[in-house]
């Protein structure tokens, strides 16, 4: 098991953070040309959802089936914690939290994996993935979408 901490700061208000890191469609839009996902629900996330998607790396790798479950998304403390698997992953236990800053708010990401011995290369994975939907989330939020 690997565990990978990623923290990003954002100039905006943590509800306004929030209302976007747990939005279907922006999760779609952060992570166009990264991760392509089929059977994505509309809208928020919601406590105790079972999703069954159909992920492709850059768009050009073949479909694979992936699940998420949401064991927590609590609001008023802004913590979303969900139990995911598929596409190579025996586990993938995501917790993130939304923070108040002096200057707008913080986005903290933990993700605990189990994937035999590609742990340590989904590991990477998990580093790269959730780096990279920083600079979009940026962007959205400048465009006043959230």
């Amino acid at each position: 098991m690997k565990t990978v901490h990623l923290t990003h700061d954002y100039p905006v208000a943590p509800e306004r953070l929030w209302a976007l890191a747990t939005d279907y469609d922006a999760l779609a839009r952060v992570m166009e040309g990264v991760v392509t996902f089929e059977g994505l629900p509309e809208g928020r996330v919601r406590e105790g959802q079972k999703i069954d998607v159909m992920v492709s790396l850059f768009g050009r790798l073949p479909k694979q089936p992936y699940r998420m479950e949401v064991l927590e998304c609590d609001d008023d403390r802004m913590v979303l914690r969900s139990s995911e698997k598929g596409a190579g992953v025996k586990a993938w236990r995501h917790t993130m939290r939304v923070t108040p800053t002096a200057q707008g708010s913080r986005l903290t990401d933990r993700i605990e994996i189990e994937a035999g011995l590609l742990t340590g290369l989904f590991a990477l994975w998990a580093r790269y993935l959730y780096g990279a939907r920083h600079k979009p989330r940026l962007r959205l939020l400048e465009e006043g979408a959230f």
